[in-house]
């Protein structure tokens, strides 16, 4: 992959992949963290999973539907602390790709895309919508197994397409603009991370997503 022009400047380029789980985040960040020029780190649900205790989780992976407003406020004060550090590394001139679910379909709106408008102002931010087929999704959830056993919720006979499942392909798009948007139902991490690295070397000056977000907060 060649050189891109970002990759000396002052301050770090700051990816969000947005999608449901199992979309193709994950797989999209690890071949960014290993063929995209310059420091790249991930910071994402899976990282911060790991550095939380079983009681709080899943944490900021808390699933549409407000099943649990008791978790409600840690999500909040987590997601805060997550876009402070993506700001910290992006000032330190350290790229970020992180892979994450946004939604606002809890007991009570939290505005969790807001708050990343505003702790990440004036930072450069490129906003992915990582799309999936529901069949493909289920396909992934059924062949990702922890020892021995599913690891996600899976669908059967009498409900082939668990309703959390479809929650979540519809909520975590719902209201939000991209500034690229990418489909993994036929495509592999390779291409995808492709589409993101030619965005990424050909923009020109015009307004970003979060940009513009960042405008009609202030109207």
């Amino acid at each position: 992959m060649p050189v891109a022009p970002w990759h000396d400047a002052d301050l770090g380029q700051i990816v969000i992949l947005n999608g449901a789980p199992r979309s193709g985040k994950t797989s999209i960040a690890r071949v960014m963290l290993e063929r995209f020029p310059g420091l790249w780190v991930n910071l994402g649900v899976d990282a911060q999973m790991a550095m939380i205790g079983e009681r709080l989780k899943p944490g900021i992976g808390l699933r549409p539907g407000g099943e649990h407003p008791e978790k409600e406020g840690t999500v909040t004060r987590l997601y805060a602390a997550l876009h402070e550090a993506i700001a910290a590394h992006s000032r330190l001139g350290i790229h970020v790709v992180a892979d994450l679910g946004y939604h606002d379909d809890y007991s009570t709106p939290l505005h969790i895309v807001e708050d990343a408008v505003r702790r990440l102002a004036c930072l450069p931010v490129l906003f992915v919508g990582v799309r999936c087929s529901l069949p493909a999704i289920m396909a992934r959830r059924s062949a990702s197994p922890v020892n021995g056993r599913a690891a996600y919720l899976q669908g059967s006979e009498q409900e082939p397409i668990p309703a959390p499942v479809q929650r979540w392909q519809t909520a975590v798009h719902e209201h939000h603009a991209y500034d690229l948007e990418i489909d993994t139902t036929d495509k592999t991490a390779e291409d995808c991370a492709q589409e993101i690295l030619t965005l990424l070397n050909t923009r020109g000056p015009q307004p970003r997503c979060f940009e513009r977000l960042m405008k009609l907060s202030q109207k």
